[in-house]
């Protein structure tokens, strides 16, 4: 299937998929518990807490309590998903997580919400763009960054059934929806098109804009290759390795700091066993501001003319 044949069926924030995950899991697992850091709504928790009131624990704003509390209730043999923003989720609690989950491979789900610029207006102080590189190099710590709602959902899901540390990483914006719940695995990279010229490796909001960047490609004449990478660790090396092999170049598109995130697993993986040149699309070593989502992701380079851009470069690159 072309990637221009890939359609949107409508719109919806990637917390809300959250919420519905978490409450059919819940529904299915009644050791599932799910705390949060006095932002019950934002979080989408208010179905969660009319069906199971008894297991929802409101730690206010105590988000080093609240990853203390979900590691004593591990340990209890509950399944407890702590909640709040990534800001709050990862930089101010790092030394719990490192110490009370981590270290001791707690079963704990750290799942945060309003990640990366696209939550806009709140500005730079909430806009964490470095939390997937401090989760990924946590031992042991599984790190899932889904792209739409449907897979959000299904990831909270598969998280619940999934033994060991986990952080998954969500939105707030309306994002368009364009996958199928059945299509996520855990650690198994999602193919939207299979090429010959560039890999676009991409994760997060920026699944959609890569579709969008490989489908104005092919109107060129490209063969352009265009994965999800959701599961940022465990990386599906088999599978970027494969398409490195064919492609010879790659994009790599995420949210994020190009340092730490997606990009340098990526990288790294590469260079480890089939160089090739590369190309990073994210915020370059810097914090964000307030605006609007669409206004900051053109601001710091992460719209679909930036892949574009990126992928003609890369293939530049390679063809030198």
């Amino acid at each position: 299937m072309a990637l221009k044949d890939i359609q949107s069926t409508g719109s919806k924030d990637t917390r809300s998929g959250f919420g519905d995950g978490i409450v059919e899991a819940a529904r299915k697992n009644e050791n599932i518990v799910a705390l949060t850091a006095d932002l019950l709504g934002s979080m989408k928790l208010n179905q969660f807490v009319k069906e199971f009131p008894e297991r929802f624990v409101q730690c206010g704003i105590g988000e080093a309590n609240m990853i203390g509390v979900a590691s004593g209730l591990s340990i209890g043999g509950k399944i407890p998903f702590t909640t709040t923003f990534a800001n709050f989720s990862t930089g101010r609690v790092y030394d719990q997580i490192r110490q009370s989950v981590a270290y001791s491979g707690k079963n704990v789900k750290i799942c945060a919400s309003h990640a990366g610029v696209t939550l806009g207006e709140d500005g730079a102080t909430h806009q964490i763009l470095e939390d997937i590189g401090l989760m990924k190099m946590l031992p042991g710590m599984t790190v899932v960054v889904p792209c739409d709602y449907t897979q959000t959902k299904a990831a909270t899901q598969a998280i619940a059934e999934y033994e060991g540390p986990v952080y998954l990483r969500f939105g707030r914006p309306s994002w368009p929806i364009f996958t199928k719940e059945e299509d996520f695995q855990i650690g198994k990279a999602q193919y939207f098109s299979e090429g010959t010229d560039v890999t676009i490796f991409a994760c997060g909001h920026l699944v959609w804009n890569a579709i969008q960047a490989g489908a104005e490609l092919e109107e060129k004449g490209i063969s352009v290759e265009v994965i999800n990478i959701h599961t940022i660790k465990p990386l599906d090396e088999e599978a970027v390795i494969k398409s490195l092999k064919k492609t010879k170049c790659a994009v790599t598109a995420e949210e994020h700091n190009i340092i730490g995130g997606l990009g340098d697993a990526i990288g790294q993986c590469a260079a480890k066993n089939f160089p090739v040149p590369i190309e990073y699309v994210g915020t370059k070593d810097t914090f964000g501001e307030s605006g609007t989502p669409k206004e900051l992701l053109k601001k710091y380079g992460m719209d679909v003319s930036d892949i574009v851009a990126a992928a003609e470069k890369v293939m530049a690159r390679k063809n030198a």
